[in-house]
């Protein structure tokens, strides 16, 4: 394996002002040799990560990241390709076949001017990349062309990768054979001046996208946008690349405000269940209705003085509260409404909670109906904020990383449904009660 220069830095250039790109290419033509095995003859685009084919990651990809339409060029398993393309977000798909695509991608990519007529612009993107973070929402932001790189890449991945020479902060060349520390991770803002550039690079037997975008870098200034530090990019070319991606993929989904409770109890059982129900491809509301029907049992358990079983199903409706969450970001189909409706059923099952410790210690402790009202508005007052659909810090706008300290505090809800198990299971449900609340009100 070849050692990677040292990396270098690349100065930033402000966007451009403007509308911002409508339009997406996917490049999803090829075969890949490599992965015949797990491809059994098929286009490696119809490769399943994460629940999604590549090809329908590659197209939500770029949806999410605020384009209108997409094209999709198809080449090798044309036809079930493009179905796969369709599905994934039906009306705003249009598919295309390459005559030449066994040329090069950049051959792949000339089939696509026709559906890009009238655009000033539009993002390139290889569809066997995955990403993770906002790095694509960055690069529909700069002005056009531009490339997506990776200033400081893996060994493997620069021994892999397509280098790309700056001069001055701008790309001037790319190329495999090329020494420069810096790669390009197969995502580009291009003008339609790509298509002559193909046409000129063509002439000369070179059909790749890297002859492209190295004559339009002798057109067009091309800048470069490399990769932001929370986000991350994997190419998919070999087995080990797929369990790679899987890997990341799964590690991606937590929260930079996770508490200790979700990052090191929750969150590996959760995004190990999420990747496993992944390719039923159940919908996020579902599973929140599901985590609240797992706490609504809980909360019953607490009142009919079943301690152990009370407090495993609490911890259980804490887990999978979050593969809702999980589920809609690896899937690429976060909302609004979704993300309400989990604050809605975490608030409802949060209330439940409240209310079976109550009658638990009302049983043997309390008989004042004064006790009862007490239990009656504490649980209206989580009702209150399920309908609202939000956390306390949301409610009070706190910042992230005041968030953060009230997660490391075990007053994250994380923290609460993890000291009411701990306190049931050893039959206290005064000091469950209490502590949850406490936590509650730091």
């Amino acid at each position: 394996m070849a050692d990677a220069p040292p990396g270098q830095a690349i100065p930033t250039i402000p966007a451009a002002a403007g509308d911002r790109v409508r339009v997406g290419v996917v490049l999803a033509a090829g075969r890949s040799e490599r992965l015949r095995l797990l491809t059994r003859g098929r286009s490696k685009l119809l490769l399943r990560l994460g629940g999604l084919t590549l090809v329908e990651r590659a197209v939500r990809s770029l949806l999410d990241a605020g384009l209108e339409r997409v094209v999709v060029v198809v080449g090798h398993h044309a036809e079930a390709t493009a179905e796969a393309a369709r599905q994934s977000a039906p009306g705003r798909v249009t598919v295309v076949e390459a005559d030449r695509w066994e040329a090069g991608n950049g051959a792949t990519l000339a089939a696509a001017e026709p559906a890009v007529a009238g655009e000033q612009a539009f993002v390139l993107l290889c569809g066997d990349h995955v990403f993770a973070g906002d790095a694509l929402e960055n690069l529909t932001r700069a002005p056009a062309p531009a490339a997506l790189v990776d200033p400081n890449p893996s060994g493997e991945t620069w021994a892999e990768g397509t280098r790309v020479r700056l001069v001055g902060g701008r790309a001037v060349a790319f190329g495999k054979d090329l020494e420069e520390p810096t790669v390009d991770c197969g995502a580009f803002l291009l003008s339609p001046a790509v298509f002559p550039c193909h046409r000129a690079a063509s002439v000369e037997g070179d059909d790749t996208l890297a002859g492209a975008v190295t004559r339009l870098a002798g057109v067009e200034p091309v800048v470069v946008r490399p990769l932001p530090p929370d986000a991350w990019w994997q190419d998919v070319d070999t087995p080990h690349d797929l369990r790679t991606a899987r890997r990341r993929l799964r590690r991606s989904l937590s929260r930079q405000t996770d508490g200790p409770v979700s990052r090191y109890l929750n969150r590996p059982v959760s995004t190990r269940l999420t990747m496993a129900v992944a390719p039923l491809r159940l919908s996020p509301d579902l599973l929140s209705f599901l985590s609240c029907l797992v706490g609504m049992l809980a909360a019953v358990c607490l009142a009919w003085e079943r301690p152990l079983m009370g407090g495993i199903l609490v911890h259980g409706s804490s887990v999978l509260a979050g593969v809702d969450g999980e589920t809609a970001r690896l899937h690429l189909r976060e909302t609004p409404r979704g993300t309400r409706l989990g604050g809605l059923t975490n608030r409802m099952v949060d209330a439940a909670v409240v209310a079976g410790l109550g009658i638990w210690v009302l049983q043997h402790t309390f008989s004042s109906r004064s006790i009862i009202l007490l239990l009656g508005g504490i649980a209206v007052a989580w009702a209150a904020l399920a309908t609202a659909g939000m956390g306390l810090t949301t409610i009070l706008g706190l910042p992230a990383a005041v968030e953060r300290r009230v997660g490391l505090s075990l007053g994250g809800r994380d923290g609460r449904l993890f000291l009411v198990t701990a306190w049931a299971v050893l039959g206290h449900p005064m000091v469950a009660l209490a502590a949850f609340m406490v936590a509650w009100v730091v």
